[in-house]
């Protein structure tokens, strides 16, 4: 009877003990670690692009167009169990550079630069008709070959993909 007791109380204890895991949040890091001493040591007006990625590493991404910019994107994101990863802070480090390629200014960003995106539904409006299902499956059937003039095409004339 002793040993039965025992038993149901260890189980108990084991499941409550699985039951509070499972309920920990998971916390992540994505992107770049910042290493405060090599971030510090960057200067402008002393280092080019080749000194920085020497020291900072490549960058998580470049501008394409206008000045040339090197964004380094560090974010540390949590999940509670059953939800999707949540940005909980975010630090991008911005290297501008002039034109001849050496630092013309290094900034920071925090999460006041993320933006929110709530999209209205799952499609995607597009012009057009709305069509059902069948339209759409039969809506071409008598279309092939024909002209917008009328005739049937062929070799005996109309306009094809090159024009003649």
């Amino acid at each position: 009877m002793r040993n039965s007791r025992l038993m149901v109380q260890g189980a108990a204890v084991l499941a409550l003990g699985v039951a509070v895991t499972g309920c920990a949040s998971i916390k992540d890091h994505r992107g770049y670690i910042v290493d405060e001493a090599l971030v510090s040591s960057v200067q402008p007006g002393v280092d080019n692009k080749t000194s920085v990625e020497r020291t900072l590493g490549r960058p998580t991404f470049t501008s394409d167009f206008g000045k040339q910019t090197w964004y380094y994107v560090s974010m540390n994101t949590g999940q509670k169990p059953f939800t999707r990863p949540k940005t909980t802070d975010q630090m991008v480090l911005v290297v501008d550079f002039d034109a001849r390629g050496n630092v013309a200014a290094l900034s920071r960003q925090g999460m006041e630069k993320v933006a929110n995106l709530s999209p209205e539904s799952d499609k995607t409006p597009t012009l057009g008709r709305d069509r059902s299902f069948f339209q759409d499956l039969f809506g071409n059937i008598g279309a092939v070959g024909a002209l917008p003039g009328g005739g049937a095409g062929g070799a005996t004339g109309g306009t094809g993909p090159n024009g003649s």
